[in-house]
């Protein structure tokens, strides 16, 4: 028995397109399948390795998978070289907040240490 035609099978422009559209329209699961059909094709497309970044909201690691392949592919990719950055300043802000709660609640103990100390003496004078 012979095989139905499917018809033509869309070519690496127009899966890329329908992976935005998904993308978009916040279908990221749908936007994966239509990335890695490209890059399947194309190891080396940039604009959708930048879309499989776009769409890897939820996950840091895999985002910045992504943003450095880009990178790999093209070192003059300043989409790419930005958002590595603004993660690095996320990381940095997120870290320098921690320790300046752990500085802030440190210094309030050793304030109230002081505090009992001098009562201490105080109340222990004839």
């Amino acid at each position: 028995m012979a095989k139905k035609d499917a018809g033509p099978q869309p070519n690496r422009e127009e899966l890329l397109q329908m992976g935005i559209r998904a993308a978009k329209d916040g279908n990221n699961d749908g936007a994966r399948i239509f990335f890695e059909q490209v890059l399947g094709q194309d190891k080396r497309n940039e604009r959708a390795m930048m879309w499989m970044a776009k769409i890897a909201t939820d996950n840091k690691s895999e985002r910045k998978k992504w943003l450095e392949k880009t990178l790999e592919v093209n070192p003059d990719n300043l989409q790419a070289r930005d958002a590595l950055k603004k993660m690095a300043y996320v990381r940095s802000a997120t870290e320098n907040r921690t320790l300046l709660t752990f500085g802030m609640v440190a210094g309030v103990l050793i304030i109230l240490a002081f505090v009992m100390i001098v009562a201490v003496v105080i109340l222990n004078r004839p």
